[in-house]
C-alpha cells in the first residue's frame, strides 16, 4: 500500500482552492486529516521527530523521507486535506542559513548571533555553502524523487524580515536601535528581505515543477506563491513604529507573494491589526490568543473586524469552534479550519462535513 490520494483528489483541492482564495466557493476549508489507516509496510527504524533539525546531519535526507511516506501512508485525508510535509527547522530558520547559532530544544529551535555585534558591524549575507540551506534543499530535493508531486512539501519556516534581524540584536538592543540607530535598522530589514527571498526562491527552485503547489507551516494550499508571513517582535512596540518600521517590508512581500496570510500571534500583536489590514494585498490573518488567554472563540470582535475588512481567516478548532466563528461573523465563507476527524466512524464529523458543504 502506498499513500492514498490520487491525483483527481489533487484536481479538486486545487480547484477548491483557488475558488476559495478568491472568495467564490461558496463555504469554508475544513481539513480533516485521520490517523488509523495501515500504512502496508514496516515501519523504519528511523523515528519520527517534531523538527527536522533534530536529525543528525548523518541522517540521508531520503530517510527522513521515508519516515515522513510511512506516517503520510498511515493516513486518510478527508474533506479539503491533503497529503503534506513540513521540513521544520524552527521558526526563522534564514538566521542560521545566513551566519547565525541554532540550539534545537525539545519543543523549538532557538536561534542566536555568533557573536555579540554592534548594528553597524552586522553584515548579513548570503551562503551558498551554509549546512542548512543545503540540508533543507537536500531533504526537499528527495522529497521530489521519492514523491513526484503526489506529496505537497512546504516551505520551511524562514522567519520575519525584523525577526531575523532580532536574532543578530537579541533582547533590548534591537529595540533601543529603533530609538537610536532607525535609518540603520531600516537598512538591515531590507537587506534581511531581500535575503529572504534569495532564499524562498532557492529552495522553491528545487520543490518546482513537482510540487503540486505552495503551503509553508499553516498548510494552506495555494497554486501561486503563498506564506504565513510574521513578525513577532512587533509584540515590544507601538502601531507608529509598526508602520515605520515592518508596514514597508510586510506589504513589499504581500505584493510580491500571489496569496500572503499574516500570523498575528497574541494580544501584543491586537494594536496592529487595522493597519495590516489596510494592505490591499494581504489576503487574511491567522489570529493566535497566546497561552494563558481565551480560547478561540473567546475574540468576536477580532473576527468581525478581519471578515469586514474583507480578509480570509485560518483558524485551528473542532466542530463547536467553527460554529461559534460563524454565529459571531454571520458566514463560513472565507474560513479554513484545521480541524480533526473520521467522518467513516463519527457520525457527528459526517453532519459536520454535509452542514458546510465539504465533500
Amino acid at each position: 500500500m502506498s499513500i492514498n490520494f490520487s491525483e483527481e483528489r489533487w484536481q479538486k483541492i486545487k480547484h477548491d482552492a483557488s475558488l476559495w482564495w478568491e472568495g467564490k466557493l461558496g463555504r469554508p476549508l475544513i481539513h480533516l486529516p485521520a490517523g488509523g489507516r495501515d500504512p502496508g509496510r514496516p515501519e523504519p527504524r528511523l523515528k519520527g521527530v517534531p523538527f527536522s533539525v533534530a536529525y543528525d546531519l548523518s541522517v540521508p535526507a531520503e530517510d527522513i523521507v521515508d519516515r515522513w511516506d510511512y506516517e503520510l501512508s498511515g493516513m486518510e485525508f478527508y474533506g479539503d486535506s491533503f497529503p503534506v510535509v513540513w521540513p521544520n527547522f524552527g521558526p526563522g530558520v534564514m538566521a542560521a542559513c545566513i551566519g547565525g547559532v541554532a540550539k534545537p530544544a525539545p519543543d523549538t529551535v532557538w536561534f542566536y548571533p555568533p557573536r555579540n555585534m554592534e548594528l553597524s558591524e552586522l553584515r548579513m549575507q548570503y551562503d551558498p555553502n551554509s549546512v542548512w540551506l543545503k540540508r533543507i534543499k537536500d531533504i526537499c530535493r528527495a522529497a521530489m524523487e521519492r514523491w513526484k508531486g503526489q506529496v505537497q512539501v512546504g516551505m520551511t519556516d524562514l522567519g520575519g524580515g525584523l525577526d531575523i534581524v532580532s536574532t543578530f540584536r537579541p533582547n533590548e538592543q534591537l529595540l533601543m536601535d529603533l530609538y537610536d540607530h532607525p535609518e540603520e535598522v531600516k537598512r538591515q530589514t531590507w537587506e534581511a528581505h531581500r535575503l529572504w527571498w534569495k532564499h524562498f526562491d532557492e529552495i522553491n527552485s528545487v520543490l518546482k515543477p513537482l510540487n503540486p503547489g505552495y503551503t509553508a507551516w499553516a498548510q494552506i494550499f495555494s497554486e501561486v506563491p503563498y506564506y504565513m508571513l510574521q513578525c513577532d517582535f512587533c509584540y515590544m512596540i507601538g502601531p507608529d513604529m509598526f508602520d515605520e518600521f515592518v508596514k514597508p517590508e510586510l506589504t513589499a512581500s504581500c505584493k510580491r507573494l500571489g496569496n500572503a496570510f499574516y500570523h498575528l500571534d497574541g494580544i501584543g500583536e491586537l494594536p496592529h491589526l487595522d493597519s495590516l489590514l489596510t494592505i490591499k494585498e494581504l489576503k487574511g490573518i491567522q489570529w493566535i490568543p497566546g497561552e494563558g488567554r481565551p480560547g478561540m472563540t473567546e475574540w468576536p470582535d477580532v473576527y468581525r473586524k478581519i471578515r469586514n475588512a474583507g480578509k480570509l481567516i485560518q483558524i485551528w478548532g473542532d466542530m463547536k469552534t467553527v460554529d461559534a466563528l460563524v454565529s459571531q461573523i454571520g458566514s463560513a465563507e472565507g474560513i479554513v479550519c484545521f480541524s480533526w476527524g473520521d467522518p467513516t466512524k463519527d457520525a457527528g464529523v459526517r453532519e459536520f462535513m454535509t452542514k458546510y458543504g465539504v465533500t
